[in-house]
């Protein structure tokens, strides 16, 4: 077994380190899910966690790690006879973003249920995560019904199994941690609601900070036993801190006027629903008892909601995360001692150790750094200092980069988005699950049966019945069951929806420079953006404009990133049309090689204009049949204006052999289908 990074050796991120130990004293604050760039210490802080966590007792042969002291009653492997108990490490979960549902929360094996009338289970991560940690690297690449189930098991603390009338429950309580990369892509609000805490973490731009960074971990890959042997001392004091803050926990009070701040808070900051109050009073709480302190004060607030609220905040994929502290500060004060009947917060025992400007009991309960230890263990950054700016706050693209510099060029802002129709690819898919065109997936309504290919996963029970039944005679049938064998087993075929590749190829030229068009324009595409979100679809941007296209974004799960560059673009100069259609065309052909389930949906913005070198009519309109012979969905949105229309955006979507729309019925109801229609528009013109 490798020996883990310290966590007391990880450098700086003391958001980080405070939210998983507050989380490691009271698991009820209910997890945290840590945003940030790549290679910030992210999953290296998740995994040395758990050697800081106090050894669980369990019932010795129980493969649900039942307390001895509490056994469940329900237990798959109960009941538990009193007495063959032992203890083991806390554990640590890794969920892989390609696990199955089986491997989740467990199977049953239902060929035995059927032939031997044996309920036989084998536990799934879940159940190895019971009492202990589960950690999902990528948590925003999980599919939407896993990530679902996972966070109903960490809510209501236990996992049910239910397939063909079996039922299996089994407890399921552990500290969920998620950490992702915003850049390839975002969890739906509802659930970045259910994750109890958050934290943005970046990397330090001090460059002394950056230096104990790279001599650490050094040092640890040198020689990760004789690393770990030197911060020995400050781990086993953490985790003494730890099991004293959980034996205090109960103690700690949590007054009205802190109840009342923690309210005012949340209602000032508009957050929805009531979970948000819940876990800043749990987190509030939790900071106390880590700061050795049995009443909560005004500081252990205020931390508590730039931990629980920032996420909490975001309404859609464009709003950034975060919380505005001076607004804060002042909500605080306006309520600070109200309804409390000790308004200093010293509560009977007094400020607690350290008091609440400094030391181990001070403010907010930030955890120590590691202390000085020449070339491998010099203290980080004491907390405190300032904080990173939030990830991707600096990545917003440079109009310059966008498109070459020329004469008349502009960036136009973008009017408000609005809701879309439905624009899906017609026929049935296999992509990856989503919510946007029709595909056989693991999910949806029963459309058939067929022979399973490999594990069966969801049983068709009538068409196994059918299967076995014409050769009851043959294979000795005497008593009332159904003599049922493998080759009877049927897997049951399911229709449901699938996320598509939505590829944006934007015209950018001189024609759409007009301010109040190009407004519009970027007004519809991030309104087809915003939907592309919510479809859990992958999203693509080409322009075209002057004399040549250029991917403006790679296809990427990063809808806020497609809004970004969407935002700095600028117009002007002429309409390499033919120019836009290939790179489109290109960028469609790599991302088949790499994801060849997942279907395209190309949407077209442009007035149908094509100017610049010879016969560029001639040449967009034989870019155009390109895809029609691929039958690539496409949707043509039509940006001319003016009471003059020449229609040549309509005459493009015919070659494209999809459909065309103008801005305005973008809105209405009446295109609904549009997409869906491709297919027969197609027919029709040839």
């Amino acid at each position: 077994m490798s020996t883990p990074f310290p966590f007391t050796a990880v450098v700086g991120q003391d958001d980080l380190r405070l939210a998983l130990l507050l989380n490691a004293v009271s698991p009820a604050v209910g997890g945290v899910l840590v945003r940030g760039e790549k290679g910030t210490a992210k999953s290296t802080a998740v995994r040395a966690l758990s050697a800081l966590l106090p050894r669980v007792d369990v019932v010795s042969g129980c493969r649900f790690s039942c307390d001895p002291g509490s056994p469940d009653p329900a237990c798959p492997d109960g009941p538990h006879a009193p007495g063959a108990s032992g203890s083991r490490p806390a554990r640590m979960v890794e969920l892989p973003v390609g696990a199955s549902e089986d491997r989740l929360v467990g199977a049953l094996d239902i060929e035995r249920a059927l032939t031997e009338g044996v309920k036989a289970f084998e536990p799934g991560l879940l159940a190895d995560a019971h009492r202990g940690i589960l950690y999902v690297d990528e948590v925003n690449l999980l599919h939407d019904h896993l990530v679902d189930l996972l966070l109903d098991a960490a809510a209501m603390g236990a996992s049910y199994v239910e397939r063909e009338g079996v039922s299996v429950r089994h407890a399921a309580r552990f500290l969920l941690v998620g950490t992702m990369n915003p850049e390839e892509g975002e969890l739906r609000p509802q659930l970045l609601d259910r994750f109890g805490l958050t934290v943005e973490v970046a990397a330090s731009r001090e460059p002394g900070q950056r230096v104990e960074v790279v001599r650490r971990r050094l040092a640890y890959d040198d020689d990760p036993a004789s690393f770990a042997a030197r911060w020995a001392d400050e781990e086993a004091a953490v985790r003494r801190r730890v099991v004293a803050a959980r034996e205090l926990l109960p103690r700690v009070r949590l007054g009205d006027g802190a109840l009342r701040q923690i309210a005012a808070t949340c209602a000032a900051f508009e957050v929805d629903g009531m979970r948000a109050d819940i876990v800043m009073a749990r987190t509030a709480t939790a900071l106390a008892a880590w700061a050795g302190r049995t009443d909560v004060l005004a500081e252990d607030v205020r931390q508590a909601a730039l931990l629980a609220l920032p996420h909490r905040r975001r309404r859609n994929p464009f709003d950034a995360p975060g919380l505005d502290e001076d607004k804060l500060d002042d909500t605080l004060e306006q309520f600070a001692g109200e309804g409390d009947d000790d308004p200093d917060g010293d509560g009977p025992d007094g400020p607690g150790p350290g008091g609440p400007d400094g030391g181990p009991g001070g403010g907010g309960g930030q955890p120590d750094a590691g202390p000085q230890d020449g070339d491998t263990g010099a203290r980080p950054e004491e907390p405190g200092a300032a904080r990173p700016a939030p990830a991707g706050a600096d990545e917003r693209p440079d109009p310059a980069k966008s498109a070459p510099a020329g004469a008349g060029e502009q960036s136009v802002g973008a009017c408000e988005p609005f809701r879309t129709k439905v624009l899906s690819v017609p026929g049935l898919g296999e992509g990856a699950a989503g919510r946007r065109s029709r595909a056989r997936t693991e999910q949806g309504r029963t459309t058939g049966a067929r022979r399973p290919r490999g594990a069966l996963t969801k049983l068709h029970l009538t068409a196994t019945v059918r299967a076995a039944a014409p050769h009851q005679r043959a294979r000795g049938r005497s008593g009332p069951g159904l003599v049922v064998r493998g080759d009877d087993l049927r897997q049951a075929t399911r229709e449901g929806r699938e996320g598509n590749l939505v590829l944006f190829v934007v015209d950018a030229s001189g024609s759409m420079a007009a301010r109040q068009r190009m407004g519009a324009v970027k007004g519809a595409v991030l309104s087809l953006l915003l939907d592309a979100y919510q479809r859990r679809d992958k999203v693509g941007l080409v322009t075209f404009r002057g004399a040549a296209a250029d991917v403006a974004l790679p296809p990427t799960s990063s809808v806020d990133a497609a809004a970004a560059r969407l935002e700095s673009l600028p117009t002007g100069g002429r309409t390499p049309l033919a120019a836009g259609l290939l790179k489109a065309h290109e960028v469609l052909r790599v991302e088949r090689l790499r994801d060849p389930a997942r279907r395209a949906l190309v949407v077209v913005v442009t007035d149908g204009r094509a100017t610049g070198g010879p016969e560029p009519v001639a040449l967009a309109e034989r870019a155009a049949r390109l895809f029609a012979a691929e039958q690539v969905a496409c949707v043509v949105v039509d940006c001319e204006s003016g009471p003059v229309r020449l229609g040549l955006a309509t005459r493009l979507a015919a070659g494209l052999g999809g459909t065309a729309v103008t801005l305005d019925e973008l809105r209405a109801d009446s295109i609904a289908g549009l997409v869906r229609d491709v297919r027969a528009t197609s027919r029709r013109a040839a």
